[in-house]
């Protein structure tokens, strides 16, 4: 594609045409290490929003203007990059993931559907769990783990039970890990190695499905109660085997273009000194947001860091206040049209944190100036999350910067939003969900809830700034599709889902740039091309605000440069 736009769109809280990119902004005297020049550099700056050439010394861009003012900075050793058709872009930002799991994701056992895997139904499924025992020799009594199967997808339409896991083997304890990461599968053995009985309760927040007409588990664990799962492991990896997963990791993140990466677990002070540690042994290629348990941040056991020491900062608290719509474990106020195998007409599944904790932890939170992310996917939950937001403004003499975020946010109502605006809360939409999972929201939650999940447009109607994710591993951390998914809103039947729904292409990447560099208190140093900011830069192959919209996820990375040093190339 060809093009050399010289105006764009931007959404900063509210959006505005914004024209520029006539001048070159620069500091002067430095010979660059680095210059790009060409018609497609998108710079997300909406005071100049287009410019001709970049230019990067070190860590920091240096220069971004005319050609000429820039190419004057040109040394020696100056590597000068003519973009032709290619298009640079500032480096994405992942509004939300688990970083750990990319890397895991390229050795375990994965159960997939496409696009992402090869499963279809359960035969498959459980053949491919024995020949996985068989190829990696696993002997009897040790535990097989594997993720990513889908009950959605498959064409039995519902989850492998304990007794379609024997089959596979009964000689191997066998968990499996649902596609949304939050409900378990596992065979009569894990089961029996768990102790988990027709006599055993479902734990708060949790539920253990049942044999129809009894007690009698049937294998399927939904969120909490799948931590009754005991089957042990292999422990924790040797600091030799988590420094490679880390960087394995982190190199599947930049191969999509992201240089700012999130581990958005609720990690332990354990883990997140072992990250650390790592690190400081070597700096990681670009950086790790990580967010910690509240309680780790709240008793002292962990700081709050603003700046990256090494490529790694703790950047706040994670909680979790329900589970995922396409686990039917979402927390709503209006029952399902289609719940679970079981489910009461009235089905709205349930909360997996005790509200009052949560409140009080979100408002000692908020006084102490620490950020923190609540996973919530059904409204019910999104109003306990903002209940807990505005009691805690309402203690306080002056309200703060708190940016705190509703992560995921697939069934946010429009009043839910107004709310978000006035509390400051910022809405981080699994947009991903409109391909993967909008046919199944429409058939678990009606036309008009399933066609507005990840509200975007109503979001931007009022001014309400937001984010979007992959929430890695659950599906790949492909930014490109990410983005062409919020734009497009395709279904896997090839429906568009809530068209009213849709970013525009600019909308979309200032999502992954510039909005998400906000979420992060980091707009001052990330998520557009200035001077002064960090050198995080993405070389594309074609420009993608004049790609036809449906070639989107098509666009190939074709460069990540991570605080000046290019970290991959195509």
């Amino acid at each position: 594609m060809t093009g050399s736009p010289r105006a764009s769109v931007v959404l900063a809280g509210t959006l505005g045409f914004i024209l520029g990119g006539c001048g070159t902004n620069s500091e002067a005297g430095l010979t660059a290490d680095a210059i790009f020049f060409g018609d497609n550099i998108v710079t997300m700056d909406p005071s100049q929003p287009t410019v001709e050439a970049v230019a990067v010394r070190g860590e920091t861009i240096t220069a971004a203007g005319r050609l000429e003012d820039v190419m004057a900075l040109r040394g020696e050793a100056t590597r000068v990059v003519d973009l032709g058709e290619r298009a640079l872009l500032p480096g994405f930002i992942d509004a939300h993931g688990h970083f750990l799991g990319a890397g895991r994701a390229l050795e375990e056992l994965s159960l997939h559907s496409p696009p992402v895997g090869d499963v279809t139904n359960i035969h498959e499924l459980v053949w491919k769990i024995q020949q996985w025992i068989e190829d990696k020799n696993i002997p009897a009594g040790e535990a097989v783990f594997g993720s990513g199967y889908d009950d959605s997808l498959l064409e039995e339409g519902r989850h492998p039970t304990r007794f379609d896991l024997d089959r596979a083997s009964p000689d191997h304890p066998i968990v499996l890990g649902h596609v949304s990461g939050h409900l378990r599968a596992a065979n009569s053995a894990a089961l029996a190695a768990s102790n988990i009985t027709a006599a055993t309760p479902d734990p708060d927040g949790g539920h253990i499905r049942r044999v129809a007409g009894s007690m009698e588990p049937n294998g399927v664990l939904e969120e909490r109660a799948g931590g009754l799962i005991d089957v042990g492991g292999s422990g924790a990896p040797t600091p030799e085997a988590f420094d490679e997963l880390i960087r394995k990791s982190i190199g599947v993140y930049t191969a999509y273009g992201t240089t700012t990466i999130q581990n958005g677990s609720g990690t332990s002070p354990e883990v997140t000194e072992r990250i650390r540690a790592a690190a400081e042994r070597e700096p990681f290629e670009a950086d790790v947001a990580s967010f910690a348990a509240a309680s780790a941040m709240l008793d002292g056991h962990l700081e709050y860091e603003r700046t990256y020491r090494n490529g790694f900062r703790v950047a706040g608290v994670k909680f979790v206040l329900d589970g995922s719509p396409q686990g039917r474990t979402a927390w709503v106020t209006e029952p399902y049209v289609e719940g679970p195998p079981g489910a009461a007409p009235d089905y709205r599944a349930y909360g997996t944190m005790d509200p009052e904790v949560y409140k009080t932890e979100a408002a000692a939170l908020i006084g102490r100036g620490i950020p923190f992310l609540a996973h919530a996917n059904g409204d019910a939950a999104m109003d306990l999350m903002l209940d807990g937001v505005d009691e805690a403004l309402a203690d306080l003499e002056e309200a703060p910067d708190h940016r705190s975020v509703i992560i995921h946010a697939q069934l946010m109502r429009a009043d839910q939003l107004d709310r978000a605006a006035v509390l400051n809360v910022l809405p981080s939409f699994f947009s991903a969900h409109a391909f993967f999972w909008g046919d199944w929201h429409v058939r678990s939650f009606g036309e008009d809830r399933g066609s507005n999940i990840s509200p975007v447009r109503w979001a931007i109607e009022r001014g309400v700034p937001f984010t979007v994710h992959n929430d890695a591993s659950i599906v790949p951390p492909d930014i490109m599709r990410l983005v062409s998914i919020t734009v497009n809103r395709t279904t896997r039947s090839g429906r568009v889902l809530g068209p009213h729904q849709r970013a525009t292409i600019q909308e979309a990447l200032h999502a992954v740039t510039l909005g998400a560099a906000y979420q992060y208190f980091e707009e001052d140093t990330k998520g557009s091309i200035r001077v002064g900011k960090q050198a995080d830069l993405v070389i594309l192959e074609q420009n993608p605000l004049t790609t036809d919209p449906a070639e989107l996820e098509h666009i190939q990375i074709m460069e990540t440069i991570s605080r000046g040093r290019s970290v991959h190339t195509s």
